[in-house]
């Protein structure tokens, strides 16, 4: 039965247990859900050894016998289909942007490198500390030679780490390459920033057959920032695994607001800090919460106490997902202020938990989560209204929880994983 299903090799770049933030997240579900309908092998960078995917080949690079790998074609050299360049740099795509504007060094391939080097570029602690570009390079002449044993029929490709991968197997094999958009640098770091993240981003894009965009809102982004047409898009928003909420007894009595999300420009933790002071000058009696870490930490903390609001505005730092089920569990308003969200699971996570979500327009998850209230990220003082409505008023409440549970029964991942093999299908992929 299951060689009669298509056959996907998914390039991914953070896979459970070893993961960083929501794309780690986002690749395992997605993967469980269309294993069922797909032949699905996913190679990574990294993973523990002894964890088991059912109904999927889940191949780990820091994993892979140096012997076994020495045996296989050694394609380093493909030829890229178009020129781009690289700079030695210290990338964290979920924390800051690249700063380098220089190139220095032609994208033809590694070279000089012993395949006992490139696997141990993998035995490491960050997949985004020192220098991620490298890595990436490692990672797709690793995964090209992976891929020159295996049969597929599509390679499916997550986010621009993995693209010089997707692009090197394409010109080895002729397989139809799509990309899975889960973010992009211009949410990342701001329509402005033009680096190598970008640029790689934008050919990327051209060169694939097909774009698959987590939410329209990446989609036009594609379009306006890079220049793609909308005709070479397939948007599959994310779904959601069930979460079996639960209450729990918090030890204060104030209502509590809570943000949940790395401290980025991206994510719009300083608007959350205007919220909250808007709101505690109408209700001093409400507490905020703000669990994550991120480069805005700091500034932000400084602004918290500026304001003389410390005593209601609490930063967690990191949590694991056991406490942070915990702060669901005991919130009574969550609030997204992104400037731009590609999606953003975390909301859909709390309307799980059956709390009503307050969320900026300028984010995917909008587009399904209908009976949360919106507003534009830059109109704090909208983001305040809404949410002393909702502390105040149990009808509202109620209504905005209610709207919400419904459109939860059509955020699934068996829905996402439908859409995406009915698009290989049209585009007779398989």
């Amino acid at each position: 039965m299951k060689n009669n299903l298509p056959k996907v090799l998914m390039l991914g770049w953070e896979f459970p247990p070893i993961i960083n933030g929501g794309l780690g997240v986002a690749c395992h579900d997605l993967s469980s859900a269309m294993s069922e309908i797909a032949d699905i092998t996913m190679v990574v960078p990294k993973t523990s050894p002894g964890f088991k995917m059912k109904n999927m080949n889940l191949v780990g690079i820091n994993n892979i016998d140096v012997n076994t790998f020495d045996s296989l074609p050694q394609n380093f050299h493909t030829p890229l289909p178009f020129k781009l360049h690289s700079v030695p740099a210290d990338i964290n795509p979920y924390y800051s942007q690249n700063n380098s504007e220089h190139s220095s060094q032609f994208m033809g391939g590694t070279k000089n490198t012993t395949g006992k080097e490139k696997l141990e570029a993998f035995n490491i602690d960050s997949l985004y500390g020192g220098d991620v570009i490298h890595k990436v390079m490692q990672y797709a002449d690793i995964t090209a030679s992976i891929a020159s044993t295996m049969p597929f029929d599509v390679i499916h490709a997550h986010d621009w780490m993995t693209m010089l991968a997707g692009i090197k197997i394409k010109e080895q094999t002729g397989k139809p390459l799509v990309m899975h958009i889960h973010s992009l640098e211009v949410d990342r770091s701001g329509p402005d920033n033009r680096g190598w993240v970008y640029q790689l981003e934008k050919k990327g894009m051209e060169f694939a057959d097909l774009l698959m965009p987590v939410s329209q809102f990446t989609a036009n982004n594609i379009t306006k920032h890079y220049g793609i047409a909308q005709d070479k898009m397939k948007v599959v928003h994310n779904g959601s695994m069930h979460i079996q909420s639960f209450k729990s007894e918090r030890k204060f009595r104030e209502k509590t607001v809570l943000f949940v999300g790395r401290l980025t420009r991206q994510k719009g933790p300083e608007k959350f800090l205007d919220i909250a002071t808007r709101v505690l000058d109408v209700n001093p009696d409400v507490r905020f919460v703000m669990a994550g870490v991120g480069d805005y930490l700091q500034n932000v903390l400084e602004k918290s106490s500026y304001r003389h609001i410390g005593n209601r505005f609490h930063m967690t730092g990191f949590l694991n997902q056991e406490k942070l089920r915990y702060l669901f569990s005991v919130s009574d308003v969550y609030c997204m202020p992104s400037v731009s969200e590609p999606f953003g699971l975390s909301a859909v996570e709390a309307a799980h938990f059956g709390i009503p979500c307050v969320i900026s327009k300028q984010s995917g998850v909008a587009e399904v989560l209908s009976g949360a209230l919106k507003f534009d990220f830059w109109d704090d003082k909208k983001a305040a209204g809404y949410i002393l409505n909702l502390l105040n008023d149990d009808v509202l409440r109620r209504k905005v929880v209610s709207d919400a549970s419904t459109n939860l029964k059509n955020i699934t991942w068996d829905i996402s994983a439908r859409k995406i093999v009915d698009a290989y299908a049209e585009k007779q992929f398989i």
